[in-house]
């Protein structure tokens, strides 16, 4: 199969996605671990602050907030660096795929209509 110039090959094309896919799995794995030591660290604080019940569950709602929003910013970081490195490498999108396979059985069903 020809690649134009800028283009990769398929297999190529298919590591750099699970290369994307392992890089964000990371990611998430790692912002979890943020998620479950900063819990550790506030119960800790607890302890050594002296802090009620309430007060606890009211500063883990509110780290909690801060990670998930900063969590979200990542993860839309994340996919917008991954949508324009695709868009360098040319891989075509879903929806595209699909109307080329379309374009194509219109194609065939043509075809098979004039060799008849």
């Amino acid at each position: 199969m020809e690649t134009r110039p800028g283009q990769l090959p398929p297999h190529d094309r298919r590591s750099i996605a699970e290369f994307f896919q392992q890089v964000w799995s990371q990611a998430l794995v790692t912002v979890s671990g943020a998620e479950d030591e900063a819990a550790k660290l506030l119960a800790r604080v607890q302890g050594m602050a002296g802090w009620s019940q309430d007060e606890v569950k009211r500063q883990v709602r509110e780290y909690a907030d801060k990670l998930t929003s900063q969590r979200r910013d990542m993860e839309r970081k994340v996919e917008d660096t991954v949508r324009v490195a695709l868009h360098r490498l040319r891989v075509p999108r879903k929806e595209e795929i699909a109307q080329l396979n379309s374009r194509l059985d219109t194609l065939t069903k043509r075809i098979e209509h004039l060799s008849r």
